[in-house]
């Protein structure tokens, strides 16, 4: 394959992942975790003036209570209906925070722009890894931080991707998402690139209003992903999938009053740039 076939390919990928995000309402699935968005970057203790990069940024999850803790903060998301929730919900909190679209892959920044580079379930589902690596280290400052939070394989929603993988294959051409969430292939790709690298298995709650079966058709209907796998299948493997998703759900939900509240692993990624 010559370099002109594998840009092409490429392209043709990513066109395709920006129209699965660009799908749904994601925002409607981030309100349902919240609460760990704010502990993960009550966690970073944020320092006022830190200048915060948010990588995926999706409906301000991260980058308003980066503002919120005195950071001076930019997001980016592929997503424009995204960007334009993410700039309604600074201004409707009272803070300051600048929102763009745009790639992981090519960010539009300068080398060391800023001092922490993070990302909560976004940049782990860019189709190029090591191109991720590469961007997120350049536009940190030497002595800086990336910090990551990306779904385990064994976790809740990494088995939540795998059912659906059975209905509809992921694409070929691009690695699992996942392994963003398996210790020993982050510490390879981030070598070479720290001086110091740490990852720790954490937890967090999903909670909806209403039960597994309507969890089910809340993600078909506001998450790409989801939502994309059901159009690619039939009627039958439409009720195949809803099936299976439904007995994940309804397998893990600690509720018994009517709701759903699953419990989620992730791995969280804290690299001090060299």
């Amino acid at each position: 394959m010559n370099d002109v076939q594998l840009m092409t390919e490429t392209e043709a990928l990513k066109a395709k992942l920006k129209a699965t995000w660009e799908a749904g309402d994601f925002g409607e699935i981030a309100k349902s975790f919240e609460l760990g968005a704010e502990e993960f970057v009550a966690g970073l203790a944020l320092r006022p003036g830190t200048r915060v990069l948010d990588v995926a940024c999706g409906n301000g999850n991260t980058a308003v209570p980066a503002a919120k803790a005195g950071a001076v903060v930019k997001g980016i998301d592929l997503a424009p209906y995204l960007i334009e929730q993410a700039i309604t919900r600074a201004q409707k909190d009272g803070v300051e925070a600048k929102f763009e679209v745009g790639d992981v892959e090519a960010l539009p920044y300068a080398d060391e722009s800023f001092d922490a580079v993070v990302t909560m379930f976004g940049a782990m589902f860019a189709p190029r890894p090591d191109v991720v690596v590469s961007e997120l280290s350049r536009v940190c400052r030497s002595g800086g931080v990336i910090a990551m939070v990306n779904w385990t394989p064994a976790g809740f929603i990494g088995q939540m991707f795998k059912t659906t993988g059975k209905h509809v294959s992921p694409p070929a051409s691009m690695p699992s998402p996942l392994l963003w969430g398996d210790e020993k292939t982050v510490q390879e790709r981030f070598s070479g690139r720290t001086v110091d690298l740490t990852t720790e298995r954490r937890e967090i709650e999903f909670n909806f209003p209403f039960g597994p079966k309507e969890t089910v058709e809340h993600f078909r209907k506001f998450y790409g992903p989801t939502q994309k796998a059901f159009q690619a299948l039939d009627a039958n493997a439409q009720s195949a999938l809803r099936e299976d998703l439904e007995e994940l759900w309804a397998s893990n939900n600690k509720a018994q009053d009517g709701t759903t509240r699953v419990v989620s692993e992730y791995l969280e990624v804290l690299a001090v740039k060299k």
